[in-house]
């Protein structure tokens, strides 16, 4: 069988070795992410903070936990409290999620949320790591008539959301490998929340 993908490349009987194949493949790809994107992210998060604009988080299984992670993490996390950063995950509200859902399809529920709740200067956040969930794709699409800017975390080749997005950190993953992706969505969030609690605890 040929392997899909590197992650199955590095497939092992042996667990210990394939823990070690695995931390080190992660830690190849997170080598390869592009610094400057990640600074670019924080610049507009700086910004909306700023403004008191809002921060949306949106994703889909694995990325909709780190979707509500990213957003504690920046409203609750950083202790901004003289300045909060507006951030909310509109991955959490269980009956606006079903109500949309049932009424209207999936495809809309992150989309209709942005209509209700988002206003123009806003930045909403899609992560996802094969960038072509529809209801992604619609609420940036949302987003772009809004006035509202989007940002992108993707991996595998980034989808066309990527290619949608106002800007992006993109995580180059293999196709299908949606631990390393995940892993590294999650590293990124860690990363920002750190940088940001210390800007905020130095007096930023």
């Amino acid at each position: 069988m040929v392997p899909m993908n590197t992650l199955e490349s590095l497939h092992d009987p042996d667990p210990a070795r394939f823990a070690s194949a695995y931390i080190g493949y992660l830690c190849t790809v997170l080598q390869r992410i592009d610094p400057q994107r990640i600074a670019g992210f924080i610049a507009t998060l700086l910004d909306a903070r700023e403004r008191g604009a809002t921060i949306f988080f949106m994703g889909n299984g694995g990325s909709a936990a780190t979707a509500s992670h990213f957003a504690n993490d920046l409203a609750i996390g950083t202790r901004a409290h003289h300045k909060p950063f507006r951030a909310l995950a509109i991955t959490d509200n269980l009956s606006v999620l079903t109500a949309i859902a049932n009424d209207y399809g999936y495809e809309g529920v992150f989309e209709r949320q942005l209509r209700v709740l988002g206003r123009s200067g806003d930045v909403v956040v899609g992560i996802s790591a094969s960038g072509n969930s529809p209801n992604l794709l619609r609420a940036f699409e949302a987003a772009r008539e809004m006035g509202i800017k989007s940002v992108a975390l993707t991996a595998f080749d980034g989808g066309a959301m990527r290619a949608m997005a106002d800007e992006g950190i993109h995580v180059p993953t293999d196709p299908k490998e949606y631990g390393p992706a995940e892993d590294a969505h999650m590293v990124l969030d860690h990363l920002v929340g750190a940088y940001l609690m210390q800007l905020v605890k130095r007096g930023g």
